[in-house]
């Protein structure tokens, strides 16, 4: 299951990623926020970066009109490599290096067509495993 929030900056793209996901069978959690009214970014990136750091969804997805302020907010909390992404190239390589467990995207950045390909490579691309990456990986948790 995947966990997903925005600030309403990026409440329209999150709207989509949520159908994106059910059309693609992909179970998810919207954490808000539940509409466009003005709100504060920090509640639903760390909403989502807690439940993913606690165990209760593999992945989080978190949007803002940036990416920038709420991925800051997802890394801040233990046990998050959160990646904000602008081209599937990142997607997959944040996956592939850095075992990323939650992406971050700037509803006011990307299109729509760029942001379900991003999505879909940060959910589809494996962690390698190699033990470079897995060390690299205990030393940003250190």
């Amino acid at each position: 299951m995947i966990g997903i929030g925005s600030d309403h900056g990026g409440y329209d793209l999150k709207q989509k990623v949520i159908a994106h996901l059910e059309g693609r069978g992909i179970p998810c959690r919207d954490m808000g926020c539940h509409g466009k009214e003005s709100c504060d970014y920090p509640v639903y990136g760390r909403a989502v970066a807690q439940a993913v750091a606690a165990g209760e969804y593999e992945r989080g997805i978190v949007i803002c009109t940036t990416g920038i302020g709420i991925s800051i907010t997802a890394n801040k909390v233990p046990g998050i490599r959160c990646a904000l992404c602008a081209d599937t190239f990142s997607a997959k390589m944040t996956r592939l290096h850095n075992d990323a467990n939650v992406l971050a995207m700037g509803g006011g950045i990307l299109g729509d067509n760029l942001a379900m390909e991003i999505v879909d490579t940060f959910l589809d691309t494996a962690f390698s495993g190699e033990e470079k990456h897995c060390r690299r990986i205990r030393a940003i948790e250190a």
